[in-house]
């Protein structure tokens, strides 16, 4: 039988959590539980240095690009820092927030932090819900310190990624514990698994789905989970973010009671000469113009927030691909982002993670 603990023993509960300190002693903040939200981050403006600075943080990341330093650096300082942060700063411009002064998946992700926090409460005071962005600001390494100043001596780490991968979701957490490393009196910390097969997860996709289609006018013939990739060799070293992606996909299918022609996984945003995971998105897109398809949708599983490379990458230039190639309706279907599809799925995942601390 699973008994609910009844209110006087949660109450009871929160006053035996209280830090009592003898008369005399320096004061101690002590006593609550944090929740960090972490996205992938963002540059702060989208001019060349701004983008700079955001791009040499990531591509510096040797998680991200695994070459060795002797190889890479030279073509990072050479070429890449000296080229790309233009052209990166145009697309950001494409779907920068000008009301905000900010890119949209900041935005995003703040609005996902303060609703979690309407929706978690306070637990009387104890609990604590904010974001940080691994590359650029707001960094990992202040919002931790953050957290542990004003009392948190638990912390839940959520790497906003469903499926796993060491570009992603463990370079969230070296940062984590190396931040730990210059703490004195280090927090508990825990991190959220990867939730690729969470029912919550793909029901709340599947659901996105269905809303969007009824939004249409036509009615695509296919539609393609498109997914950020990783090079082949990176899965070939045993990197499980292949089988994680497939897996959503097709557990989709199962839901929406689609088929692999119905339903496809594709993979985008491929970056320098190694061959990365296929079918590749803009390929495919084009493709399948190319051979008659007229109606077709795109979403993006792996993003929970919309960002650079679900709105100009897919909504704009996948959508361009296509109607050049002969195609004649092209949709997006917006990440789950703050909708109360997106904010059930964090809800549901902190809530369950914080088990025995909350």
């Amino acid at each position: 039988m699973n008994v609910q603990p009844t209110a006087p023993i949660l109450d009871q509960a929160a006053e035996f959590q209280k830090v009592r300190l003898p008369e005399g002693h320096p004061d101690v903040k002590a006593g609550k539980v944090g929740v960090l939200l972490v996205n992938l981050g963002t540059p702060d403006a989208t001019d060349y240095w701004p983008m700079r600075r955001y791009l040499r943080e990531f591509l510096s990341d040797k998680r991200v690009i695994e070459w060795p330093k002797a190889i890479w650096y030279p073509i990072l300082y050479g070429i890449v820092l000296m080229t790309r942060p233009g052209k990166s700063g145009k697309a950001y411009e494409e779907i920068w927030n000008n009301e905000k002064n900010e890119s949209p998946l900041r935005t995003i992700t703040r609005s996902q932090s303060d609703k979690l926090t309407e929706m978690l409460g306070d637990a009387n005071g104890r609990l604590k819900v904010d974001w940080a962005m691994r590359y650029g600001q707001p960094s990992i390494p202040d919002k931790l310190k953050a957290l542990k100043d004003a009392g948190c001596d638990r912390i839940l780490v959520f790497p906003l990624y469903p499926q796993y991968s060491a570009t992603t979701t463990a370079t969230v957490n070296d940062v984590v514990c190396k931040t730990l490393l210059d703490m004195r009196w280090q927090p508990a910390i825990r991190t959220v698994p990867p939730y690729h097969d969470d029912p919550i997860y793909v029901n709340a996709l599947a659901k996105s789905v269905e809303r969007h289609l009824e939004s249409l006018d036509f009615e695509p013939e296919t539609i393609l989970t498109s997914y950020h990739g990783i090079p082949q060799s990176y899965f070939k070293r045993g990197d499980p973010y292949h089988c994680h992606c497939m897996k959503t996909t097709r557990l989709m299918r199962e839901v929406l009671g689609m088929d692999e022609t119905k339903l496809r996984t594709t993979f985008q945003s491929r970056f320098g000469p190694e061959e990365w995971l296929q079918p590749y998105t803009d390929k495919t897109v084009e493709q399948l113009a190319k051979d008659g398809m007229k109606n077709i949708a795109v979403m993006n599983p792996g993003f929970v927030s919309d960002c650079l490379e679900t709105l100009e990458e897919i909504a704009g230039e996948a959508g361009e691909i296509f109607e050049e190639a002969g195609g004649e309706n092209f949709t997006h279907i917006p990440c789950l982002n703050d909708s109360d599809l997106g904010m059930d799925v964090l809800n549901t995942i902190v809530r369950r993670e914080l088990g025995g601390w909350i």
